[in-house]
């Protein structure tokens, strides 16, 4: 009988994609993929390292994994904190039969590389598990980006078009342990993106508008544009995720727009210009505010996701002002609001350790509160905007749907009847709104509401 795996996955869609191929080379390597923790052989838990919370949040999927896996079993631990702190989890977490860096092969035997014999099963005679440390090579010994990747159960999927990153956010951590951007070639995405099978592709990466630039005499100029408008002539729709503003030029925005998909998710992270320098980012809220108006005056139906740090060391009420005067004239649909964590080795965590006062955290929630209570008014009211028009859709599952404005897993749904087929496009009529979500006619609203309670 062949072993049984189980995955869980932490994190962003970037983590999804990396899951997608760990199963799928389990799976080529001969093992059966099972959705019961405690029936599987080997138990696999992509982490996420991003934030303090993230970093928290896997420890505690570890050990709870490690009490619902069968005796006998191997756990092993791979993603961003294997990468980032792997000798660490290692020596403090004898739960864990391995430490696996990006590419790293999983040890399904149970005998270690060196040969030291390890227990079959928890509670038996071994003193310990031997723990296997994280690699220390700065790329992959294997790159997770060109493995094959089983086909989606769902009309739509995450396609990773690069790894790496060659920014230096004040914030971000990343780079450390990601490494430099690599850019795959278009041939292998679009072969992946065959491969799926799916209606809307999601392309994601650390830094999504410099795809290519770190092989420009491969893939050329302004490659993303070329990718953008390869991927649209395959599926019916392509999204793009995490674009920094300072890479959005008129020829991506013309190519996003003609896809039939114009939804721009720009990571801004602030509006005020000098914290944004402390932040080492490129920008200000007078040009995010031009460069979104030039979009919409483009294309009216234009969808705006961003994301925002509050707390960064420095921040002032002056800045949080800004903030909060840019995100009332902006009217973006979506937004996040997320509290700054400090993060070793980034300049952020450097100026807090030369002095930089960090910003209390009362007063960060205060700030947070203020933020999201005036967004979710945004996007209240620009939901109800939409009630009365008739709108296109992709069925995900049953009864839930999307249109151009909501990317999956991040944003509202569109609430459709029941029999309209899962993976088929179809127009319906907006006839009311559930906070971030649509009701499409024929919806029966009393359930939806019943449910929600």
């Amino acid at each position: 009988m062949a072993q049984r795996f189980y995955v869980e996955t932490l994190g962003c869609p970037k983590n999804d994609v990396d899951s997608d191929k760990l199963v799928g080379a389990l799976l080529a390597d001969g093992l059966e993929e099972t959705q019961d923790a405690s029936r599987a052989d080997l138990v696999v838990v992509n982490t996420c390292a991003f934030i303090e919370e993230a970093r928290r949040e896997s420890i505690d999927t570890i050990l709870g994994l490690d009490e619902r896996r069968a005796a006998g079993s191997r756990l092993v631990v791979t993603g961003c904190m294997a990468e980032r702190y792997g000798d660490e989890l290692a020596a403090e977490l004898p739960e864990v039969d391995q430490v696996a860096g990006f590419g790293q092969a999983f040890d399904l035997s149970p005998v270690a590389r060196d040969g030291t014999e390890l227990p079959t099963a928890r509670g038996g005679t071994a003193t310990a598990r031997r723990l296997i440390p994280v690699s220390s090579t700065p790329l992959p010994e294997f790159d997770l980006l060109n493995l094959p990747r089983p086909k989606s159960n769902v009309p739509w999927a995450y396609v990773k078009i690069a790894e790496g990153c060659d920014r230096s956010c004040g914030f971000c951590a990343i780079p450390s342990f990601r490494g430099p951007q690599r850019s795959r070639d278009v041939s292998s995405i679009l072969a992946e993106v065959e491969q799926l099978e799916v209606r809307e592709i999601v392309l994601v990466a650390q830094d999504l508008a410099s795809y290519g630039k770190d092989r420009p005499d491969e893939l050329g100029a302004g490659s993303i544009v070329s990718l953008v408008d390869a991927v649209a002539s395959a599926v019916d729709r392509v999204r793009l995720l995490y674009l920094y503003p300072s890479d959005l030029t008129d020829a991506l925005i013309d190519s996003i727009c003609n896809s039939g998909v114009p939804y721009f998710d720009l990571s801004l992270q602030h509006v005020s210009k000098p914290l944004l320098r402390r932040m080492r980012r490129w920008g200000d809220g007078g040009r995010f505010l031009d460069r979104i108006a030039d979009i919409r005056a483009r294309e009216p139906d234009a969808t705006f996701r961003s994301n925002f740090i509050v707390g960064y060391p420095g921040e002032t009420e002056a800045d949080h002002d800004q903030l909060l005067h840019f995100v009332e004239a902006a009217q973006l649909d979506w937004c996040g609001f997320f509290s700054y964590s400090n993060e070793d080795g980034t300049y952020a965590s450097d100026l807090l350790a030369s002095g930089e006062p960090a910003i209390a955290p009362a007063l960060v929630n205060e700030r947070l509160a203020e933020l999201r209570e005036l967004q979710d008014d945004i996007t209240a009211a620009r939901r109800d905007e939409l009630i009365g028009s008739t709108i296109d859709v992709l069925v995900d599952t049953p009864g839930v749907a999307r249109s151009h404005r909501e990317a999956p897993e991040i944003d509202g749904v569109v609430h459709v009847g029941q029999t309209v087929p899962v993976g088929s496009f179809t127009a319906v009529q907006i006839v009311d709104a559930l906070g971030p979500d649509l009701v499409a006619a024929g919806v029966d609203l009393a359930v939806l509401e019943a449910d929600d309670r």
